[in-house]
């Protein structure tokens, strides 16, 4: 949940990159850190195993300018996408104000792809939100892999709610900061409304 510090003039939002297993999410989180102005950016904590897959979490602290004299500041997360790690993935999306899901484009992967979504839906749903009108991306990573499933297929296998589609390489940071600013810019109309 959006925490407004009124004494500090600081807005805080939650963002979750939901996904499954070795879709990418980290590999998002590690790009956007590295482009990022250290006067921008918090410390990047990551939990990993020896294999470098997400153990608990992966954060990143960002801010984003002001508005209307409050400073925005971003905390992004990441899951771990194996599906034994299912309680640690209720326990972060506790409190949060977007998510952005990276499904694998390689053909292979689909199944997993689509588990990973209604676990989503369903974690979503335990903390009192709909996925139909929690702000919310969607990102076909590992474009340049030659396994791709083709871009149509994909949308219409795992498109939700019309909501923005992008095509990444995470590796390379296409398309990456486009998903990050969609979420960011959902959640920020979202507390205009407020």
């Amino acid at each position: 949940m959006t925490f407004i510090n009124y004494a500090s003039k600081e807005i805080n939002c939650k963002i979750v990159y939901y996904g499954p297993g070795l879709g990418g999410k980290t590999t998002n989180l590690q790009y956007i850190y590295n482009k990022t102005a250290p006067e921008a950016k918090g410390k990047m904590i990551s939990l990993a195993t020896e294999a470098d897959r997400t153990l608990f979490f992966d954060f990143l602290p960002l801010d984003l300018g002001t508005i209307r004299g409050f400073k925005t500041r971003f905390h992004l997360y990441t899951v771990p996408g194996q599906v034994f790690y299912d309680a640690s993935r209720k326990l972060i999306l506790k409190g949060v104000d977007g998510v952005v899901f990276v499904a694998d484009s390689q053909s292979e992967r689909m199944e997993a792809n689509i588990e990973s979504i209604r676990n989503l839906e369903s974690n979503l749903k335990e903390h009192g939100f709909d996925l139909r009108e929690i702000p919310y991306a969607l990102q076909f990573n590992k474009r340049d892999l030659p396994t791709a499933d083709p871009v149509d297929k994909m949308y219409r296998t795992l498109n939700f709610k019309r909501e923005p589609t992008f095509e990444a390489v995470a590796t390379t940071g296409v398309g990456v900061f486009d998903t990050l600013k969609s979420v960011a810019k959902q959640i920020l109309i979202e507390l205009r409304k407020r």
